[in-house]
């Protein structure tokens, strides 16, 4: 199994366990795009690697960082010195300088701040309260921006940059709404929206409202579409993947995994991932059998609470 490309920053709900599962249902697109309305951290895109690309979110910090990736304005030259600097006065001044940082960025938001914050803060939880400002606190560690660390970060910029800059990507802050209707019959969309009650915060906020409206946009779509959201866990099954997918036109692929942003590890427990697709089998392959038993065997094995 090929490696994931891991981008340099973090976000919960992180899709680096499943690009490959993603990318063994995509294909070429010789007239199309892939578009994404919740881009995250573009760990799907990067891996996949589309030649055009419509890449929103509305957290406008996420755009901004990729945007000045693009232009270059971030470089691993640059981004190196910028960690060099600010690690040596976070390991001197210790957690009064990271809370400096986030004052800082809260009130004048850049780039490099972002990276710094994101990398810095507790368990690489990406979180901003109603006011839009980033609010998670210290990792507790001040020597956090060592040698190494910052080699890997600026190994991470630079591999990112090159996979960007050979492709014709567009990065956008924009609705799920106005996205989803950007897609033509020759593209391909990819959404992973918040889980509702997990993962959300003032830029990530998801009701059962906005999963009602993107289930019926993904389900009249001109074209193939792949849905990620949560199965199931040790407590409970995801009635919305049931009541919205269960349907003979669609297909239902299960992964099981864990999340890492629990504080304490009996805090992290293993979820059950859906990836829910439109068609069956890509174009250069000959039709599988249909997936949506899988729900039937899933559901079967997992004891949820009354």
């Amino acid at each position: 199994m090929i490696v994931p490309l891991v981008p340099p920053i973090k976000c919960q709900g992180i899709k680096t366990k499943l690009v490959q599962k993603i990318a063994d249902l995509f294909y070429d697109l010789p007239n199309g795009r892939w578009i994404e309305p919740f881009c995250g951290s573009c760990v799907v895109p990067l891996n996949v690697q589309p030649k055009r690309a419509l890449l929103c979110d509305s957290n406008v910090h996420i755009i901004q960082f990729y945007k000045d990736v693009q232009l270059q304005l971030l470089t691993p030259e640059n981004v190196k010195d910028y960690l060099r600097q600010h690690g040596d006065l976070l390991r001197t001044k210790g957690e009064d300088y990271f809370y400096e940082v986030r004052n800082r960025f809260n009130t004048l938001p850049n780039s490099f701040d972002f990276l710094f914050l994101n990398r810095s803060c507790f368990n690489g939880v990406m979180r901003f309260n109603r006011s839009g400002r980033f609010n998670v606190p210290f990792c507790r560690k001040p020597d956090r921006f060592s040698s190494a660390y910052i080699t890997k970060i600026i190994n991470q910029l630079g591999t990112i940059a090159r996979v960007m800059l050979a492709s014709d990507w567009e990065f956008r802050v924009a609705d799920f709404r106005w996205t989803i209707a950007q897609a033509k019959s020759d593209d391909f969309v990819y959404a992973d929206p918040p889980y509702a009650g997990r993962h959300v915060d003032f830029f990530n906020s998801w009701s059962e409202q906005d999963e009602m409206e993107l289930s019926g946009l993904l389900s009249h779509l001109p074209c193939r579409f792949i849905l990620s959201t949560w199965h199931s866990n040790e407590f409970r099954i995801n009635q919305e993947v049931k009541k919205n997918w269960s349907s003979e036109s669609y297909c239902i692929f299960t992964h099981e995994h864990y999340y890492h942003v629990g504080a304490t590890e009996n805090l992290r427990h293993p979820m059950i991932e859906a990836l829910i697709t439109n068609f069956s089998h890509r174009p250069d392959e000959r039709p599988k059998a249909h997936q949506p038993s899988l729900w039937v065997e899933q559901t079967q094995t997992i004891h949820a609470p009354v």
